[in-house]
């Protein structure tokens, strides 16, 4: 799949979004990149300060970042169809953890 069209779809995923989720995100960026260098298995990762553990003292701090790793979905995904439902899991999975939202919780809720 061609990078331009894997970026629609995730463009398409964070569209998904619930008008109140997304006016509620605060200071976070997300970026499609092709791996992880720690762990190249690894579909998406959040980097940042959740909302929820923001205090006070929160201010002129670079934004959140989720990263959405192209080649490793694509490893796992068998058609385009595959790749949409797993970009939008995806990208919702690392949009919980902005909200503060753990694994362990996500899993209870079927987005593990």
């Amino acid at each position: 799949m061609p990078r331009q069209r894997f970026d629609e779809l995730v463009t398409d995923a964070l569209d998904l979004i619930p008008p109140e989720f997304a006016a509620a995100m605060n200071n976070v960026v997300v970026l499609v990149e092709d791996r992880d260098e720690h762990d190249p298995t690894l579909l998406g990762l959040y980097h940042g300060i959740a909302l929820t553990e923001r205090t006070s003292m929160y201010g002129g701090e670079l934004p959140d970042r989720i990263f959405i790793y192209r080649e490793a979905i694509l490893d796992i995904c068998d058609s385009e169809e595959d790749v949409v439902e797993e970009v939008a899991i995806t990208v919702v999975h690392e949009i919980a953890h902005h909200f503060g939202v753990d694994d362990d919780r996500l899993h209870e809720l079927g987005w593990g």
